[in-house]
C-alpha cells in the first residue's frame, strides 16, 4: 500500500506565488507587498500566473513527501524528473532480510502467476540471506535484490516541477505504480494550495486535450468530466 505524506512545503505557498507576481511590476519591495495583498487577490494572481504560464513566479515555493510502500521500479521511474531532491533509504547500509515486496495487480489477479511470482521473492530473500551469512557484504549482497523490493524515498519538489510531474505521471499511460503515487500527492498539495493545483493533474486536465497522439488512452472526454466535477 503506497504511503504519501506531505512532510513540509513553504509557509503560505500561494501568497508567495502572488508576491513573487506582484513584484515583478511592482516598485515596492515583497515585504510591503504581502501586507497589501488580501486573501482574494491572492488566488487571483495565482490562477492568472498559471493561466498565463508565467512559470517562475510558482518556482519559489516548494513541497516535501514521505513515501514508503513504493518498488525499485517506481523510484528508477521519479529520479528522471531531475528538478527535484531525493534521498532513498540505502540497500548497502540496511539490511535487506526478509524484505517487503510491490505485487502487480496483473500479477495478483491471478493466482497461478502469483504463485509463481511469491516463489521467486522467497528464493531471493533465501539467496540474499545466504550470502550474507557467507560474509558477503550488504553493498554486494544486495545484487540479487529484486526491483520488486519495497523502499522509502524522501521528495521535494517546487511547485512548476510538480505540475509537470502530474502532467506526465497522473496520464493514463503511465504506469500504474508512480500514476497511483502521483494522484496521492496531488492530494496532499491541493490541501494546502488549492489554487495552484486546481487543474492539476494529467496534460489533458489542464490543457483540454491529449498529446498521446495514436497513443492516447481514448478517455479524454470522462478525464474532462472528472475535472469539472472537482
Amino acid at each position: 500500500m503506497i504511503k504519501v505524506k506531505l512532510l513540509d512545503y513553504t509557509p503560505e505557498p500561494e501568497r508567495v506565488v502572488a508576491m513573487a507576481a506582484r513584484l515583478c511590476y511592482s516598485p515596492v519591495g515583497a515585504e510591503e507587498l504581502a501586507e497589501r495583498l488580501s486573501d482574494e487577490k491572492v488566488r487571483e494572481m495565482v490562477r492568472k500566473m498559471v493561466k498565463l504560464g508565467h512559470a517562475s513566479t510558482i518556482e519559489h515555493v516548494s513541497f516535501t513527501f514521505g513515501i514508503e510502500g513504493v518498488s525499485r521500479v517506481l523510484t528508477h521511474q521519479l529520479v528522471r524528473h531531475r528538478i527535484a531532491s531525493y534521498d532513498q533509504q540505502s540497500q548497502r547500509y540496511v539490511a535487506a532480510h526478509g524484505f517487503k515486496y510491490i505485487t502487480p495487480p496483473t500479477i495478483a489477479e491471478k493466482p497461478e502467476a502469483k504463485a509463481k511470482y511469491d516463489a521467486l521473492m522467497e528464493e531471493i530473500r533465501r539467496t540474499y540471506d545466504e550470502l550474507t551469512e557467507m560474509g558477503v557484504s550488504k553493498e554486494d549482497a544486495r545484487y540479487v535484490l529484486a526491483n520488486a523490493a519495497e523502499t522509502k524515498i524522501l521528495v521535494t519538489m517546487n511547485a512548476r516541477s510538480l505540475l509537470h510531474f502530474f502532467n506526465l505521471r497522473c496520464c493514463n499511460r503511465a504506469q500504474w505504480e508512480i500514476r497511483e503515487m502521483a494522484y496521492k500527492m496531488l492530494a496532499e498539495v491541493k490541501k494546502v494550495a488549492p489554487t495552484l493545483f486546481h487543474n492539476a493533474g494529467a496534460s489533458c486536465v489542464n490543457t483540454g486535450r491529449c498529446p498521446e497522439g495514436d497513443m492516447t488512452c481514448g478517455k479524454l472526454a470522462e478525464m474532462l468530466k472528472l475535472r469539472e466535477k472537482d
